[in-house]
Order: C-alpha cells, then structure tokens, then sequence
C-alpha cells in the first residue's frame, strides 16, 4: 500500500478550529489536482479544520467519503501554550519520550498516528491520502526513515506530500 503524508495548507492559526487561509484553499486544491492522477482509493483526515479543508477538494475529485480520525490530530506537545515551545519541540525530537506537563510525548504521539495507518491498511487499498498536521507527520515520516527529525520538521512546507510505502517502509517527498 501506498499512503500519501500530507501536511494541510497554510492555516489561519494553531487552534482545532483554524481554517485556510486563501492561498491555503488555492493550495488544497493544488494538493487535489497533483493527487488525483495518483488515484488514492481512500481520504483520512485530522478532524482540525484545516486539516478537513485542505482534504474535501480531493475527496470531491475522486468522489470518495472523507473520513476523519481523532488520531490524526496534530501532537499535543504540553497542555498549556508556551513562549518556549520551539526549544522544547526540539528537546522532544531529540528525546522521543521527553513528556511536558499536559501534554505527550513524541512516542505517544508516533503510536497514536501508527495506530491509524496501520487501521487503514487493513482496508486494502492500494493507495490512501492522509492529511495530518507537521508534527504528527515528522514523527510519522521518522518511523518509516530515522532520517526525519527536528530539521525536517522545519523545512516542511504548507502543504507538503511524502509517498509512504508501507510495506518497504520507504518515504520519498513528492511536493514541489
């Protein structure tokens, strides 16, 4: 199986509720004239808005339900927002079960979005689209290619698509 990482367009913000800005909705659709010729048989999504925003356009296209996933939601880093929170998303790539007050760690989070694909695997189709937020998709992306880290996480793009190989755990960017 083939399962298509995205990262949703760009966002008016962090919050669950945040939506595309325009250039993100342009961007979706974008992301939905790139994929289609790939046919993926099924779309997952984060249930954050701007996760389902950036989806909707392919799974109009393809004509496929859009089914979202708490699982798929962005990596609750710590429970309350923080000044320092870039240094100590890089302390928790650096140390994958590094956990701050009210939130999880970078293993927890992994497990959780694995735990999800894995689920989507058992459907059998041949291609899947996951849209997810950067650092939900780091870890994921780290899991298939040690390589994805901190620095990865920085130059990614809004949007930006990785094809996944499940089965050879291969992980190859995509996105222009």
């Amino acid at each position: 199986m083939k399962i298509y990482l995205i990262r949703h367009g760009q966002a008016t913000g962090q919050a669950c509720e945040a939506d595309l800005t325009e250039a993100g909705e342009r961007q979706a659709e974008s992301l939905a004239e790139f994929l289609a010729p790939l046919a993926p048989e099924a779309v997952w999504s984060s249930p954050f808005r701007r996760a389902v925003r950036t989806a909707a356009p392919l799974a109009r296209r393809r004509a496929l339900p859009l089914q979202t996933d708490e699982r798929l939601s962005e990596w609750g880093l710590a429970g309350q927002l923080r000044e320092d929170w870039l240094e100590r998303l890089q302390e928790a790539f650096a140390d994958p079960d590094r956990c701050l007050p009210g939130g999880e760690s970078g293993h927890m989070a992994m497990t959780r979005g694995l735990s999800v694909l894995e689920d989507i695997a058992q459907i059998k189709a041949a291609r899947v689209a996951v849209i997810t937020h950067g650092g939900l998709l780091t870890l994921l992306l780290h899991h298939f290619d040690s390589g994805y880290g901190f620095a990865e996480w920085q130059r990614l793009t809004t949007p930006d698509l990785f094809e996944v190989d499940w089965q050879c755990s291969g992980v190859r960017r995509i996105w222009q």
